[in-house]
């Protein structure tokens, strides 16, 4: 078999496994330089099996574009039920926390417990109706700007509010995490907003089902070194996995 069909076969074999692989570790396995691998990547980009990322490939579209959020509530439903259930886990009686906006934060707003006293300082409409009915939870709904895809709030007037307090933890969504670029959102507005929110945060907890790793969206929130822990589902790599745990990041896995 020509080396070059083989090492093809490898990759596409490692992408089906992983979803995403990278440059480094690509030559490792198959003994190659990192100028022969980003060739083999090209070639295979150009015939339509994979995605080239930075430092690496995907095996879908690392890049995404917003969706409307009954739309994105329908998708992978099931995980982000267990996710906002291990992340409600985490929330103690009299807490200040904030939820930002994403259907993961609906799923968390949806497991908290009903009679537990708590402040919730959050961007998303559907989360505060939701934890309207729970006399028990304070709301401080954030005003501003409001986006139809998300139903919810960007803006400087959020960011005003958010400069004057101080909360344990912040539940963050995101439409991507990426290993080297961090954090993202399809809407830049939304990302400066949700840096507000670290600001105001003494502990950053990111809400993310696993087909959110290895994808970009437009706006960068932050880099990994700013959180403190992932919540997210069996799907997650191995790979992920072992480079999270080396960046001393905590990883729930539901």
């Amino acid at each position: 078999m020509n080396p070059s069909v083989k090492r093809h076969q490898l990759i596409l074999q490692q992408l089906q496994e992983h979803k995403h692989v990278e440059v480094p570790d690509l030559c490792e396995a198959l003994n190659v330089s990192a100028v022969t691998i980003r060739k083999d990547l090209k070639l295979l980009e150009e015939k339509g099996l994979l995605f080239r990322t930075h430092g690496g490939a995907a095996l879908e579209n690392p890049y995404i574009k917003d969706r409307p959020v009954n739309e994105k509530e329908q998708l992978f439903a099931e995980e982000k039920a267990a996710i906002g259930a291990a992340a409600a886990r985490l929330v103690g009686a009299q807490e200040a926390i904030i939820m930002a906006s994403g259907t993961s934060m609906l799923a968390l707003a949806r497991a908290l417990p009903p009679n537990q006293p708590l402040t919730v300082i959050t961007s998303a409409l559907n989360v505060g109706m939701e934890l309207l009915r729970h006399p028990q939870i304070e709301v401080m709904q954030l005003g501003g700007y409001l986006r139809h895809s998300s139903s919810s709030v960007t803006g400087p007037y959020a960011e005003q509010v958010l400069a004057d307090i101080s909360c344990s933890k912040l539940f963050l969504g995101v439409d991507g995490i990426d290993l080297d670029f961090g954090l993202t959102t399809t809407n830049s507005g939304e990302a400066h907003l949700n840096q507000a929110m670290l600001r105001a945060a003494q502990e950053t907890i990111v809400l993310a089902d696993s087909s959110k790793f290895g994808k970009r969206g437009f706006g960068r929130i932050c880099g990994l070194d700013q959180v403190h822990r992932i919540i997210t589902d069996a799907g997650i790599s191995a790979q992920d996995v072992r480079k999270l745990e080396e960046q001393g990041i905590a990883l729930t896995v539901v």
